[in-house]
């Protein structure tokens, strides 16, 4: 069997890593029966909770918003290049998705299923051309008995992959895994840990949905001093639901008689501190996803004014491990990064984050002012879009400035003290006097004559 031009064949003894298969399961019941009661949990349901909705598109976008940059190893310091075996599938790693969506995508998977999986297209050369981001129910890892991983995949027409089940082996995949905590080719999805506060969230917003359909005002049962036959309650029941049940009823009058008594059985809002609750699940949700609350309007800002402390706490605590992920992945998946060199040039990936890290203007500048003697006035423009200027490509330091190594000789040799002056003897200083007198009388006398 061939896909994209290479040859595949099937092998014997494969079987999935554990008995999930390796898929994040579609549908987790909380209870027993809870499918059949429309009350299971799946990824769509808990999406549709504000906080995790917020969260995952948050982390997802901001990694994808950054550029990837393709750099080569020069001088033990990675410069951004180019190369066309590389660049192309980079800057457009497929026909239908940019590289912002594509990596929005990646990011999106991860968090969703806790597993990436990304198909290699490769052409005759055997370079990587493109790059697609599979749906991971339709991938299953495998294991043989000799150890080796292989990957199954369904039908994706949007990949090419159009047979019904195909077993590549793993080279042509890359596996981007979050959270393996029961097998290293499984990975987790923080919904995993979220499931129960997202659940409920969304209850507690679909109680004060019906809630608000019924004019705001709870249940409650109807109580009389007597006995009440069942055509009666019914009557009752059915008189009372149409006159003030739902918004339609609201404001009406209830005109109640025979001892009839209304009692309301439904905790109010405010007995139920329901927005405390609420901010408690989107926090325990922010908490599993490592965001901080406030980024997805959960809670105040932070009291301190410092843009760039915010961004790298953001960015150390949440995002860095998807980026560097990412970065490894595709280097491992292109066949670069550092210690495989190609025609003696070393190449790997790398995020530009300096958009992400962005400081305000003042700290900025005052970090360029600091930057004086460590780099190029070209260098300092280029960090602020600025185009280059003439004389701009040498390094300035100031004069009272040593190197180091001047500074270590002139500590090892030794300190004398310099030789005092010989001692002045009085008489011959008023001889010089008279004489000095002398000649400027006798150059005077010669004006004169």
């Amino acid at each position: 069997m061939e896909i994209f031009g290479l040859s595949i064949s099937r092998k014997k003894d494969l079987s999935p890593p554990d008995s999930r298969g390796g898929w994040w399961p579609i549908i987790r019941e909380p209870f027993s029966g809870a499918w059949q009661r429309n009350e299971e949990l799946t990824v769509d349901t808990q999406l549709a909770f504000f906080a995790v909705f917020a969260c995952r598109t948050l982390i997802s976008s901001d990694v994808s918003k950054n550029r990837i940059r393709l750099v080569a190893q020069k001088d033990n310091v990675w410069q951004e290049t180019m190369n066309p075996a590389y660049s192309p599938v980079l800057r457009k790693p497929n026909e239908f998705q940019n590289r912002i969506q594509f990596i929005e995508s990646w990011v999106g998977s991860k968090l969703d299923r806790g597993n990436a999986y990304i198909l290699k297209r490769r052409d005759g050369r055997g370079v990587v051309v493109a790059l697609y981001v599979l749906n991971p129910d339709r991938v299953q890892p495998l294991v043989s008995d000799d150890g080796q991983v292989f990957y199954r995949l369904s039908r994706d027409n949007l990949s090419g992959q159009q047979a019904d089940s195909i077993t590549v082996p793993a080279r042509e995949i890359i596996h981007d895994r979050f959270n393996c905590l029961f097998h290293p080719l499984v990975g987790i999805s923080p919904l995993y840990a979220a499931a129960l506060a997202a659940t409920q969230g969304t209850s507690i917003q679909r109680s004060q949905a019906r809630l608000a359909a019924n004019g705001v005002r709870p249940g409650g049962i109807l109580t009389a001093p007597g006995r009440i036959n069942p055509d009666d309650a019914t009557r009752l029941k059915e008189t009372w639901e149409n006159q003030y049940g739902g918004a339609q009823g609201a404001a009406k009058i209830a005109i109640l008689g025979d001892g009839l008594k209304f009692e309301s059985l439904t905790m109010k809002a405010e007995d139920a501190q329901l927005i405390e609750q609420l901010k408690f699940t989107a926090e325990m949700i922010c908490s599993v996803y490592h965001v901080p609350p406030y980024k997805v309007g959960v809670g105040a800002l932070p009291s301190y004014n410092n843009v760039q402390a915010l961004n790298v706490e953001y960015f150390s605590q949440c995002l860095q491990k998807h980026i560097e992920d990412i970065e490894l992945c595709l280097d491992e998946g292109l066949g670069i990064g550092e210690g495989v060199g190609i025609n003696g040039q070393f190449y790997g990936t790398e995020f530009d984050t300096d958009n992400l890290l962005r400081m305000d203007s003042i700290t900025q500048m005052d970090v360029l002012e600091k930057s004086k003697g460590k780099l190029t006035v070209n260098e300092q423009r280029l960090t602020l879009q600025k185009p280059p200027v003439e004389g701009g490509d040498t390094v300035y330091l100031q004069e009272q400035d040593h190197s180091l190594e001047w500074l270590a000789k002139r500590d090892a040799e030794p300190i004398t003290q310099p030789a005092p002056p010989p001692p002045v003897d009085p008489a011959a200083n008023d001889n010089a006097a008279a004489a000095q007198r002398a000649l400027a009388l006798a150059t005077i006398a010669k004006g004169l004559s």
